[in-house]
């Protein structure tokens, strides 16, 4: 029986990881790495549409959700549900809530509790994880 990876064609070992993703996606996505701030490609970026994991294609954010939060990154109040996990980030002497993609697992970035209504959230992520598609 094929495993869930194979059914998506996932890949299934890091070294398939680094032969998929570039550089900068494979240290973000794969080593929850983080792009300086305020150099991210889609910071400033006020397309309609919608944001997806660079390393699996799956839908992750609405451009309806995205604000200016002057962090230095991509800021989201909201993401697509069961598509993001979010997990307890102790790295870097600080206590930090996580945020992945629920289909590979990949590092996006970080939430924090200082967003706007509706939902207070700020889902800061790193431009790298991304790639646009239009609406």
């Amino acid at each position: 029986m094929a495993s869930q990876s194979d059914e998506q064609g996932l890949p299934e070992s890091e070294a398939e990881w680094r032969e998929r993703l570039d550089d900068d996606e494979y240290r973000i996505l794969r080593e929850a790495g983080t792009e300086p701030p305020g150099s991210g490609e889609y910071l400033e970026h006020n397309e309609d549409g919608s944001y997806a994991c660079v390393g699996c294609g799956t839908t992750l954010f609405d451009s309806e959700t995205k604000f200016k939060s002057g962090s230095g990154w991509p800021s989201f109040y909201d993401g697509a549900g069961d598509r993001i996990e979010t997990r307890l980030d102790t790295s870097h002497g600080m206590r930090r809530t996580e945020v992945l993609c629920g289909t590979c697992g990949g590092h996006l970035g970080h939430v924090f509790d200082d967003g706007p209504e509706p939902t207070g959230k700020r889902y800061c992520i790193n431009s790298v994880a991304l790639e646009f598609e239009d609406d």
